[in-house]
């Protein structure tokens, strides 16, 4: 017979078994062939000397910060923390001690630089205002509009300890020596929005000064204790992402003007 008069049933579970779904196999130790496979074909499997030497020549930028993560990882996993009965340790503090002790012995000078740190801020305000109201841009404008608004909810939400040696000056920014929220600078996040927007507009030598100004006025903040370092780096940091941000919300209003035009066109 042969097997001829098997039943269909019988031959279709037959053909199921020897070729399951999907054409793998479920004998023993295909699952481990199959794994197996898949590490073969990794991308680490194949590199060599060759393209180590091209990483560390053509990608030395990353290679950079994965020292230091694993320098920073030693750093803090051994270093003792801060007692809560002690101010915050900060780097900017030590590397300005001399410029604090002279302002602290010179109420005048710190007084002037106060003043002048005043009207590096009317520059900026006045710069980001100028764009929207005469040149008709408002992407600095909607950057500040959005960087203010977060440092004021970030400010709010975790309202750091004003340094115990901090010197004020009633010609500082807020005038009058008011309250302000240390997290993060808007002096410095203000200035990065208009230099950027400057550089759009191919003022490179106006955009330097006001990167220069911007230092000084950093480390000015730091002598008087008016903010911490990590006040001033996010500040760098908030203000190239609003300034992004804004240019994203730009783009998208356009695009949307665009496609409404065609639909009404259509």
């Amino acid at each position: 017979m042969n097997g001829a008069g098997k039943p269909s049933s019988v031959k279709r579970r037959a053909n199921n078994h020897t070729a399951p779904p999907n054409g793998v196999k479920v004998a023993n130790g295909a699952m481990a062939k199959t794994t197996s496979t898949h590490f073969s074909d990794a991308s680490f499997m194949k590199w060599t000397v060759a393209d180590a030497v091209h990483v560390a020549t053509h990608h030395w930028i990353p290679c950079l910060f994965a020292l230091g993560l694993l320098f920073f990882m030693g750093v803090e996993y051994t270093l003792f923390m801060v007692p809560p009965s002690s101010p915050p340790f900060d780097l900017g503090f030590i590397a300005t001690r001399y410029l604090h002790a002279i302002l602290e012995s010179s109420p005048d000078l710190n007084t002037l630089l106060a003043a002048l740190n005043t009207v590096f801020v009317g520059m900026q305000t006045s710069y980001i205002l100028w764009t929207w109201l005469i040149e008709g841009r408002p992407r600095a404008t909607i950057s500040a509009l959005f960087m203010f608004t977060c440092r004021g909810i970030l400010g709010y939400s975790t309202q750091l300890p004003l340094p115990k040696e901090f010197l004020g000056s009633g010609a500082d920014f807020p005038v009058g020596n008011v309250s302000f929220f240390l997290f993060f600078s808007g002096h410095v996040a203000g200035s990065v929005i208009a230099s950027l927007d400057m550089r759009r507009m191919q003022r490179k030598e106006l955009a330097w000064t006001f990167d220069v100004l911007n230092v000084l006025q950093a480390v000015r903040l730091l002598g008087t204790r008016g903010h911490y370092t990590i006040d001033l780096a996010v500040g760098v940091g908030a203000g190239l992402l609003f300034d992004s941000l804004a240019g994203k919300y730009e783009d998208s209003k356009r695009k949307g003007a665009a496609l409404t035009t065609k639909h009404d066109f259509s």
